[in-house]
């Protein structure tokens, strides 16, 4: 990938510190507090997991939405999230935003089978600023505010590395 003054080369997410570290070329690094999943790490289909290993940005969804367009399958719904259409639907789970969705490189660990990250739907994604960060509370997702989101999708290009760790 030929990186760019300001470009984002990889991405690495600490599991462990909750956090989400943007490399970029010929600048300081971002990290932003984020949140994994509340069930922990894991690869398999239906666990609500967040899996590990090395992943790279497969697309990116949601490019001048409004922020907090909410999104479902992959799709604005039309709504714009705000704490009054929450507690009317407070079972959701809330993808606002943007949308970087990740495939896994790794063959039997997080691509292809029953542990394909892609198929999983698995997604950095914007979520309430009023959810807390840096404690694991997602469905498998690494969830990050709104602003946050929208600073990263705007640096980052599909194919971009992102390394998910304990």
């Amino acid at each position: 990938m030929n990186s760019k003054p300001n470009q984002i080369e990889r991405i690495e997410i600490s599991i462990t510190q909750q956090t989400l570290t943007a490399i970029i070329c010929q600048a300081p690094p971002l990290i932003y507090s984020v949140s994994t999943a509340s069930n922990g790490v894991g690869q398999q289909f239906g666990s609500e997991c967040t899996p590990l290993g090395q992943h790279h940005v497969q697309a990116k969804i949601g490019a001048g939405h409004t922020p907090n367009t909410v999104f479902i399958g992959r799709r604005a719904s039309g709504e714009i999230y705000t704490e009054e259409l929450a507690e009317q639907q407070s079972s959701r789970d809330w993808i606002l935003s943007r949308i970087l969705w990740l495939r896994g490189d790794e063959v039997g660990r997080n691509r292809l089978a029953k542990v394909d990250t892609m198929r999983r739907f698995i997604y950095i994604h914007g979520a309430p600023d009023s959810h807390a960060m840096g404690i694991p509370s997602s469905h498998g997702c690494i969830k990050m505010r709104n602003q946050d989101i929208i600073e990263l999708y705007d640096r980052v290009e599909p194919g971009t590395p992102v390394s998910i760790r304990l």
